[in-house]
């Protein structure tokens, strides 16, 4: 798999982590930054990772600041994105398995390594399972698309 991956300043040490850890799965990480501790505004990673999923230019996109949060809610405005902020095993496979989560967001400043990189392994190997949960992602999909077309995008 393609991964995409950005932080900003609050996640980044957690991001150099994870980045070795899908490495080591065996996907192919293209890094869109930042590269230090020094403040960046978390939408400059958030977007770049989110069109390249968004483009299909790669598979899925991961994403970390100090919550997480900032990340997916940057990540939600581009049409065809679903980012799911997840801090729990449970939560990494429910939006794989029933959200089909193409982008998944962290915070660097409330998970240790050892359970973000579980929650990375878990929400890359979870399939999507489909049947009434396609349903509900075709509603998401149509609802963007009449958003797109009002909007002039």
């Amino acid at each position: 798999m393609r991964i995409a991956l950005g932080a900003d300043h609050g996640g980044f040490r957690l991001k150099e982590i994870v980045k070795a850890y899908v490495q080591s799965l065996g996907h192919e990480v293209i890094d869109v930054g930042t590269t230090s501790e020094a403040a960046v505004d978390y939408p400059d990673y958030a977007f770049p990772v989110a069109e390249m999923v968004a483009r299909g230019e790669v598979d899925r996109g991961i994403l970390l600041c100090g919550t997480g949060i900032g990340m997916a809610i940057a990540a939600n405005k581009v049409p065809g994105v679903r980012a799911a902020l997840v801090h729990d095993l449970f939560s990494a496979r429910a939006t794989r398995a029933h959200n089909d989560a193409n982008v998944l967001t962290m915070g660097g400043r409330l998970l240790g390594p050892d359970l973000a990189k579980e929650i990375v392994r878990v929400w890359l190997e979870t399939p999507f399972e489909g049947g009434r949960h396609a349903r509900r992602i075709e509603k998401i999909a149509a609802r963007e698309a009449r958003s797109e077309g009002a909007t002039g995008r």
